[in-house]
């Protein structure tokens, strides 16, 4: 794609191959699109004048486990960045090692943190060592990739949002020298938001900022700082993120266009964040806790222009009106949409109790005190990453049961395997029915989402981190499942006791349908509105998680994720389960609230 210099920040206006060039960009994260949508995507981003786009690059995916690494199929960046290319797009690379994202820790690996001393995003000689493993993976792979390899790259961003962290000074500069040593030598950015300025970026880097309203002077302030130089908003936050337990998110069109078009107006870079949400499939969505722990629903739409599913929404053609006045030639016609279907509701046919999948675990461990799942001895020794841990001991009396607040994320309470109540950050004490014999106490933990930005980074390990008591005096003897849900694990339940669904099965269980798909496979909408709150997995892949208090209630299927024929469906339910699983071609928000209306303080 390249010819003579690259993307240059030496005067007021960016420069590309020497002359004037304004970034109008878009984030599509290629990890949270199948990638087989991954062309729709980009022709619509393509169709509604953007010339550049932007994606992060998750680490705890690409490198699961120490020195494992994937970058096959859906996490094939090289084939996403040369996609972009083959449609015309330049791209910007935001490499991390940390991403924010509302992705699990950042886009952190969870085994960083079997390290009890373990500083994130420092220079701790154990973070610095696997930082500089991974970039001897990622960089070579993309390296050929630059603006100066004939590729589409023209600037790589160095960390993120590092200003709202700053934990170490030698930090940012440890991470520019690890690209640059590399052979990196296209334009170096940063990204903060407004206050983030204040302790952000590092030299030789351009910094820009991430924002959604004008009403702080951050454009002005980062003009100050950077006299003479180009200006680029990295984020504007075209929507928003949702949170179980509260409403979905909006941003109206109007408003969010009136904002565009004023920082268009005043000769400045964007990119749109996001451009097209799609889903944090699995176990990925992260959390928020400032305070108050508060964990992320799978969707991303984010009221973004491109809806989950990839549907225009009215932002999108506003904003294809506005930056057509930006081109000097006709944009390129709209793409089709794909259509979509809504399946006729499959009957629930069989039906497992959780206790008899147990012995499908990985394996039995037993220790004495409780083990928080990164340390636990799974996965190559690299700890559980994701999902339920159960936790089992025996227990001689009833009482009071006490977390300790040593619970990460929240517990069902079982008594010979009967439910007896949960606990979670605000319900940290439980009364245990009295007894005089031998009874056997579980406790099933889920890793409901790692918190993904602010200072709490650090604490992020999950399942029992610590002591539970019963009547004050401190639970011994534990025996311990690993339920992560991966496909090895899923796999061994097919060798599994299925039952037909009794009249009332016991919970938490695991619950199976088959879809038939007669014809070509399309995208879809399963309706979980009636179920508890569990895991979807169809054909083995982990849609996410449902839960009756919302937001959502709608996971997306996507159509390459099913096969014509018959679709395998398993629902993990903990509390309620339906006779059926109905599909719909659109989801349902349910009640919403609009984020220009909410003080600045209360998105971050």
């Amino acid at each position: 794609m390249s010819s003579g210099r690259g993307l240059m920040a030496n005067s007021s206006q960016f420069t590309l191959e020497g002359k004037p060039f304004r970034i109008l960009g878009g984030s599509i994260h290629y990890f949270r699109v199948p990638k087989a949508h991954w062309e729709d995507r980009l022709l619509k981003m393509k169709a509604c004048g953007l010339n550049t786009l932007t994606t992060y690059v998750p680490w705890n995916l690409h490198e699961p486990e120490r020195g494992m690494f994937n970058f096959q199929d859906q996490l094939d960046l090289k084939a996403y960045i040369c996609l972009a290319a083959k449609l015309g797009l330049w791209v910007i690379l935001r490499p991390g090692p940390y991403i924010c994202a509302e992705w699990d820790l950042g886009g952190l690996p969870s085994w960083l943190l079997q390290d009890k001393h373990m500083q994130l995003r420092t220079t701790y000689p154990g973070f610095v060592s696997a930082v500089n493993a991974y970039f001897d993976k990622l960089i070579p792979l993309i390296k050929h990739l630059m603006f100066q390899g004939g590729g589409p790259i023209i600037a790589v961003q160095v960390e993120n949002e590092y200003g709202s962290y700053a934990k170490d000074d030698k930090y940012m500069a440890f991470i520019k020298n690890c690209l640059l040593s590399r052979g990196i030598t296209e334009l170096l950015l940063t990204s903060d938001n407004w206050e983030g300025l204040k302790c952000g970026g590092v030299e030789e880097a351009l910094k820009t900022v991430n924002l959604q309203r004008l009403s702080f002077g951050a454009i002005q302030y980062l003009s100050d700082m950077q006299p003479q130089r180009p200006l680029m908003v990295m984020e504007y936050w075209s929507g928003w993120f949702d949170v179980w337990g509260e409403n979905h998110h909006i941003f109206q069109a109007d408003d969010m266009l009136a904002v565009v078009s004023e920082i268009l107006e005043r000769g400045v870079s964007i990119n749109l964040y996001m451009f097209h949400g799609g889903s944090s499939f699995g176990f990925m969505n992260g959390a928020m806790d400032f305070g108050t722990y508060k964990s992320q629903v799978n969707s991303y739409d984010y009221d973004a222009p491109l809806s989950e599913a990839g549907d225009y929404t009215p932002k999108y053609h506003v904003l294809r009106t506005l930056f057509s006045q930006y081109h000097s030639e006709p944009l390129p016609d709209v793409p089709s949409l794909q259509k979509r279907s809504a399946y006729h509701p499959v009957d629930v046919q069989q039906y497992l109790c959780l206790w008899d999948t147990l012995r499908f675990a990985d394996k039995q461990l037993k220790s004495e005190k409780p083990i928080n799942m990164e340390n636990l001895p799974v996965n190559n020794n690299n700890g559980q990453s994701y999902g339920y841990t159960l936790y089992e001991t025996t227990i001689t009396s009833g009482g009071t049961l006490h977390s300790m607040n040593n619970i990460r994320d929240r517990a069902l309470v079982f008594v010979d395997r009967q439910p007896v109540g949960s606990l979670n950050y605000k319900t940290q004490e439980l009364t245990i029915p009295d007894g005089k014999r031998e009874r056997t106490l579980t406790l099933l933990v889920e890793n409901c989402g790692r918190v993904n930005y602010g200072k709490a980074l650090d604490n992020q390990r999950k399942g029992l981190v610590g002591d539970i008591t019963l009547n004050n005096a401190p639970l011994r003897d534990f025996t311990i499942y690993c339920l992560d849900m991966r496909p090895s694990f899923m796999k061994r339940l097919s060798s599994a006791p299925w039952k037909s669904v009794p009249h009332k099965p016991s919970f938490p269980g695991f619950f199976q349908a088959t879809l038939h798909v007669e014809e070509s496979p399309r995208d879809t909408f399963l309706n979980m509105s009636d179920w508890g709150k569990g895991v979807v997995l169809i054909n083995g892949q982990n849609l996410g998680r449902h839960w009756f208090i919302g937001p959502q209630y709608y996971l997306y299927v996507p159509g390459p994720w099913l096969r014509r024929g018959e679709n395998q469906i398993i629902v993990f339910e903990e509390h309620k389960s339906e006779e059926k699983l109905v599909f719909a071609e659109n989801p349902d928000h349910g009640k919403t609230i609009d984020v220009y209306k909410l003080p600045f303080c209360t998105l971050l």
